[in-house]
């Protein structure tokens, strides 16, 4: 691999001697067309929520990476994801969200589709007036479908098809959280929210990974959850992130708290802990809510931001929701300038990727040597 790119050898050195990953991989439609594949097309990547299809016949049509693609829960009562085409001449099949109340039916010569995928109309094919064919051959025409797994409520996607089965790809994650594999409750309306970053993904995922920048870029929240009460998450291979040891109850004005998650282990009780799932789910978890954040990038230097927030019943206050929604909605939204100011640095030609701090750069630099992993060998696959 060193033979063939220098650079991407000099981000998996240890953290004290390593660079971040170089310019063109923030800026450069190239590089960004490149990860679509290594990145994100081989492995697991987050597309969107189960809940933003919440009842039977929901449908969302999400183009994600240039890719049309169609989110739906089907009558079965299943969550799949197809790409939103239809099998005759490729027409987009579902333009805006809506609740599909028969079958998905093609605007433009009205082949008809069942909510599991299946073709199950194709009026005047044969001719006017005959609907089948003999070389049409429907069973073979269905929806395609593209591999999906739902766990934490986000709808996980394998574009290539060929990743290992997701229990196994995220079972060091999954194991790490056994105390949260329990149900959890999407918080409505009021608990999810949506920001746009004008930078790279991967920086957003950098930020997040680490607490270094909480004393200046969050004063608020290091005011009660002090740089020295985290500590680093490193995981190499699928995640990265960090943890705090202070974690303090949102409370209502009459003191009114969420209630727990059932059963947790007490280290829960004062800790909490964010990680960066690779490439683009950020997860949080705490004794009494959790959130998720869908990353969706938008070209290589825009970012959607798709934020969730979860708890423990399904009838939590909500008054209280709507403050912690607030809440992290500022947190969240104090991160943009920093992410933003670092994409704008990317255009630098004096910058060679940067240093990383040995002590809390860390899990900032794992995510660098994942990508840099996954490059190579995407390039150099034997």
């Amino acid at each position: 691999m060193t033979a063939l790119d220098p650079w991407l050898a000099d981000v998996q050195k240890p953290t004290a001697q390593a660079r971040g990953l170089p310019n063109a991989h923030y800026t450069d439609p190239q590089f960004f067309a490149e990860e679509r594949d290594a990145l994100f097309g081989s492995g697991w990547a987050g597309l969107a929520v189960a809940s933003d299809v919440a009842e039977i016949g929901d449908a969302v049509p999400i183009t994600f990476l240039d890719i049309p693609l169609l989110l739906i829960r089907g009558r079965d009562d299943v969550v799949r994801v197809f790409q939103n085409i239809c099998r005759h001449r490729g027409m987009i099949l579902v333009d805006a969200p809506r609740r599909i109340e028969g079958a998905i039916r093609c605007p433009y010569h009205s082949w008809c589709y069942s909510t599991q995928g299946q073709l199950v109309a194709t009026p005047h094919v044969g001719g006017p007036g005959f609907n089948t064919h003999k070389d049409i051959d429907r069973p073979s025409l269905g929806l395609i479908e593209t591999r999906s797994h739902v766990w934490r409520d986000v709808v996980w996607i394998n574009l290539s098809g060929t990743a290992p089965p997701f229990e196994d790809a995220m079972a060091d994650v999954i194991a790490r959280w056994a105390d949260f594999e329990q149900p959890m409750y999407h918080g409505g309306d009021d608990s999810r929210f949506t920001l746009t970053v004008e930078s790279n993904w991967k920086l957003a995922v950098e930020n997040y990974c680490e607490s270094y920048h909480l004393p200046w870029v969050h004063p608020g929240l290091n005011s009660y959850s002090r740089l020295e009460d985290h500590y680093n998450i490193e995981q190499d291979g699928v995640t990265s992130g960090q943890g705090t040891l202070v974690y303090r109850q949102l409370t209502g004005e009459t003191g009114a708290v969420f209630p727990d998650f059932a059963g947790l282990d007490p280290k829960w009780d004062a800790g909490a802990e964010y990680l960066a799932i690779y490439p683009n789910v950020l997860l949080g978890v705490h004794r009494d809510h959790a959130f998720a954040i869908i990353l969706r990038p938008d070209g290589p230097n825009r970012t959607e931001e798709y934020v969730h927030l979860y708890y423990a019943t399904p009838d939590s206050d909500a008054d209280l929701r709507a403050r912690n929604a607030e809440q992290w909605k500022l947190v969240f939204e104090e991160d943009i300038f920093v992410v933003e100011g670092m994409q704008l640095g990317r255009r630098a030609p004096g910058f060679d990727g940067g240093r990383f701090s040995p002590a809390m750069d860390g899990p900032t630099h794992c995510f660098h040597k994942w990508a840099a992993g996954r490059i190579a060998r995407h390039r150099s696959p034997a």
